[in-house]
């Protein structure tokens, strides 16, 4: 039996860019959360950036909702974002 697998994408190239450098560590810097706004994704992001704060010295959290919980960040969260070292985002369902 021959199993075959198909990519439905359409991607012809790869995606242009690359990944940011990765901090080698986390304390003294300002890490920011971008959540879709849905009410499970809050007490996850709040938790986990007192425990960046306690266990990993991040200096400062940010928490931040996008307007829509369907589309991309909104321009304002993505330019301030250009200041954290760190952007963690999610959704919670």
């Amino acid at each position: 039996m021959t199993i075959r697998v198909l990519d439905p994408t359409n991607e012809a190239a790869p995606p242009a860019g690359q990944p940011a450098q990765r901090p080698l560590s986390l304390r003294g810097t300002t890490v920011g959360f971008v959540s879709n706004g849905k009410e499970g994704a809050k007490e996850f992001f709040t938790h986990l950036g007192r425990m960046l704060e306690t266990e990993h010295g991040v200096a400062k959290v940010v928490h931040r909702i996008k307007s829509n919980y369907s589309a991309p960040a909104d321009k304002h969260i993505v330019d301030e974002m250009r200041s954290w070292h760190a952007v963690v985002t999610g959704i919670g369902d």
